[in-house]
């Protein structure tokens, strides 16, 4: 994407911003239970569909730019860092054997990306047909009882027994990931932001638009600092 379209980038900074916050309660709740509180119901929302807009804005930018197979590769090499951090927690009894990671968010943005060119010169029905069916796929999965193998939890298909702190299977989420492809291919054809009038230099879209622009690397860093702090407070108890 030579020229950035700058209300992605914002949108893609609320969605980490809000996994950080989703990501923080989680933390005061469940991993170091340091409180005890019921999450509101926007909470729920953030924590099960957030995943799903990054999904659909990565979607839209995989038709603005090039190199995906370079990008998903990046990014999945990211996602199997996650897998060696949080095992190594694990490992070294620092939390239970939830929250390893097998195959998060950056593990099924990489793979979305790296199949794009296998599908990218389907028409644009095509394309919205293919990715209805793999979200309807999905879900019918989803009330299938559990699988034999290990492997089928990577299509959304877990085993018994299967725990983790960050899981997106391929299925239904690489259909979402192809619905923000359709949306890229429609809305974004002429790969330039729909509003242009926007004075971007206001101080929030600004700040909105660095955190999209870096949300890698919030993502991959702000769950080492949460967890340094509340190790330090647990310390401290």
């Amino acid at each position: 994407m030579n020229k950035r379209i700058w209300e992605l980038d914002v949108l893609r900074g609320i969605c980490i911003l809000g996994m950080v916050v989703v990501h923080l309660l989680y933390d005061l709740m469940v991993l170091y239970a340091l409180v005890d509180w019921q999450p509101p119901v926007l909470y729920t929302l953030a924590q099960e569909w957030g995943g799903v807009l990054f999904l659909l804005i990565s979607g839209i930018c995989v038709t603005l730019g090039r190199r995906s197979v370079r990008r998903g590769l990046i990014v999945f090499f990211c996602g199997m860092i996650c897998s060696a951090v949080t095992a190594g927690m694990y490992f070294l009894n620092f939390s239970g054997k939830g929250i390893i990671i097998y195959f998060g968010i950056l593990h099924c943005l990489g793979v979305c990306m790296l199949l794009w060119p296998l599908v990218k010169r389907l028409p644009v029905w095509a394309l919205a047909a293919l990715g209805i069916a793999l979200i309807a796929g999905g879900f019918y999965l989803q009330t299938l009882p559990p699988a034999d193998h290990p492997w089928f939890t990577v299509l959304g298909l877990p085993h018994q027994g299967f725990v983790s702190s960050d899981y997106f299977p391929l299925l239904p989420n690489l259909g979402f990931f192809l619905m923000g492809a359709v949306l890229g291919k429609t809305l974004y054809r002429k790969k330039e932001t729909l509003l242009p009038r926007v004075n971007t230099q206001n101080p929030p879209i600004r700040f909105f638009l660095l955190c999209g622009k870096h949300s890698l690397w919030i993502y991959l860093l702000h769950q080492p600092v949460l967890s340094g702090i509340f190790y330090l407070i647990m310390l401290t108890k």
